[in-house]
């Protein structure tokens, strides 16, 4: 259980997350993955690294129940400072970084994979931002970065997710393939942009992300700010109070 880094491919390294059974990470576990996110792009062996996930699916977002069982406020701003972390990780690798999504994508899982370069995504994947059924707010910045601007809206508004098929059409997934065939594809992928030069790899990452009209870093900061206004409000505690009751019964 935890994060780990692997090496299938010269120049190429696999971070793998394995929280079970849901892969919803606590606090320690965003800031471990972007310290293997950023170590893996530091590393000058590495031209492009793979992000992945063992169990059920790739990301279920934070861990509520750690939430719930915290006093006051310290797994709150831990879990927000530890998902901006790990988001900003993979924007700022020095090198690409492709998304291997299986199964759902939710919460935190988008701000990963819509800050990723690439994404390849098996034929089950279903991606979306249940935020406002979790007492939360945030990562509307980097679905964004996936679908059109009124269908971003409608899918954080309703809690719907999308499927790998539809985030295809609209130009975000890359590639779709079995279950069974999703880290082999990723790694593929990974390798063709890996046999590029290293050092000219790593410019081509910092002109993309200079010209990217939206500062990622800030819009994210600014959602979370009403976060933090709807925990005050009592809002937040109300509503994923709701959620724990119907995860029960």
């Amino acid at each position: 259980m935890g994060v780990s880094t692997s090496s299938p491919h010269s120049g190429v390294a696999v971070v793998t997350v394995d929280f079970p059974p849901v892969n919803a990470l606590p606090v320690r576990g965003w800031y471990d993955l972007a310290g293997a996110v950023r170590a893996a792009g530091a590393d000058p062996d590495v031209r492009c690294v793979v992000l992945t996930a063992a169990g059920r699916g790739f990301n279920a977002g934070v861990d509520i129940k750690e939430m719930q069982r915290a006093d006051g406020h310290e797994a709150l701003v831990g879990a927000n400072q530890g998902c901006a972390e790990a988001f900003a990780a993979v924007y700022e690798c020095e090198v690409p970084v492709v998304a291997a999504v299986a199964g759902f994508c939710l919460g935190g899982g988008i701000g990963l994979v819509g800050n990723a370069d690439a994404i390849v995504a098996s034929d089950d994947a279903t991606f979306g931002l249940p935020e406002l059924d979790r007492g939360a707010l945030g990562a509307a910045t980097h679905l964004a970065r996936l679908v059109p601007q009124h269908l971003m809206r409608t899918l954080y508004y309703t809690s719907r997710t999308a499927t790998a098929q539809e985030l295809h059409r609209h130009g975000s997934v890359w590639e779709i393939v079995p279950r069974a065939g999703l880290l082999d594809a990723a790694v593929r992928l990974a390798a063709e942009i890996a046999a590029k030069d290293g050092t000219l790899i790593r410019l081509a990452k910092a002109a993309i992300n200079g010209i990217d009209p939206v500062d990622v870093r800030r819009s994210y900061r600014f959602e979370q700010g009403f976060t933090f206004q709807a925990n005050l409000l009592g809002v937040a505690d109300r509503v994923r109070n709701t959620f724990g009751s119907k995860e029960k019964s």
